[in-house]
């Protein structure tokens, strides 16, 4: 993610990524924070602070890096220091996203897969404890991106524009901390929510099957299994989209790997490695603008949640107007 212009095409949607983002994620913190879509405590907790992440990529990685370096080309931001500084907190919230998506199928997995570990495992200290955690591993982990950046150009003394120095495709301890970055994000995160949902399903289609077998032939809906059938659905529809998103990113990495050309830097942009690395890096932003639209699709209550407070303010000046 470097602070360098894009092309119009690329520019016009990240300005439509930053302008759906930013509202869409206000809107699923206000919703979830009143506790009123019928989900738990735990469940709340990890969808809001995910929420509250992708609130800062899209801000960070978006507005400031993306929008800023295009439309303000010539700005603060676009100094070698400063796109520096936007790309690493771009990445270290990156990261956030990534992981908190991780602790919460992993959160799911245990709620529905290992019962005797429920109990102390899905309770809000716990999620409370890993969340600081991802977060502190997360800015940790991003720290050697402040030293691999170069200018593009320097102009009157002013270095503008971020590249990547030779050395980082050079020296070994940018290599080994290359591989490190991004089996940490995003191929282990990648693998554990694929991995975790498959046992996910194993679980649940037994279950289904054995619940069938004691209910025999009552009739009238299982409200244990619809409730478990909507977690579900929210859980992979989450987990599906981060798989689908991010899949072009590994794509990507593995080519760079392999071929020896190295990320693109430059300004052409026609350029078809600058259309497939941006390409990438939008998909990888538009999944942290995409979760409210999920939940609204998945989940009844969180439907008639967000449409009470859309409506909230015509009903107050409806009730001023009679007034």
């Amino acid at each position: 993610m470097h602070g360098a212009a894009n092309s119009p095409v690329f520019a016009i949607c990240y300005c439509i990524v930053g302008v759906l983002g930013v509202p869409a994620n206000l809107l699923a913190i206000i919703v979830l924070s009143r506790g009123r879509c019928g989900l738990s405590r735990c469940i709340t907790f990890y969808l809001v602070m995910i929420a509250v992440n992708d609130f800062f990529v899209i801000v960070i990685a978006v507005i400031l890096n993306r929008i800023g370096g295009t439309y303000f080309r010539y700005s603060l931001l676009s100094t070698t220091p400063g796109c520096t500084v936007t790309s690493m907190l771009a990445y270290t919230t990156r990261d956030g996203s990534v992981w908190l998506t991780v602790a919460f199928t992993i959160d799911r997995f245990v709620a529905i897969c290992c019962q005797s570990l429920k109990t102390r495992y899905c309770t809000e200290k716990t999620a409370a404890l890993i969340i600081g955690i991802i977060c502190v591993m997360s800015c940790v982990k991003n720290v050697p991106y402040f030293y691999i950046h170069e200018p593009l150009y320097i102009l009157d003394g002013v270095p503008w524009f971020c590249g990547i120095k030779d050395s980082y495709y050079i020296l070994s301890v940018w290599q080994v901390y290359d591989w490190i970055d991004h089996t940490l994000t995003p191929f282990l995160p990648f693998f554990l929510i694929l991995l975790l949902n498959t046992f996910t399903v194993k679980h649940i289609i037994a279950a289904s099957r054995s619940r069938k077998r004691l209910r025999g032939s009552e009739h009238g809906q299982d409200q244990e299994m619809a409730k478990r059938r909507r977690s579900i659905i929210m859980l992979f529809a989450i987990s599906m989209s981060f798989l689908l998103l991010w899949v072009t990113y590994i794509g990507r990495f593995l080519y760079v790997r392999i071929s020896g050309e190295g990320y693109f830097t430059g300004l052409d942009f026609n350029n078809p490695r600058y259309i497939l690395q941006e390409m990438t890096n939008l998909l990888q932003l538009v999944s942290s603008c995409n979760n409210v639209f999920i939940y609204a699709v998945s989940q009844n209550k969180f439907r008639e949640e967000l449409q009470k407070l859309m409506l909230c303010p015509f009903a107050r000046i409806a009730s001023c107007i009679k007034r």
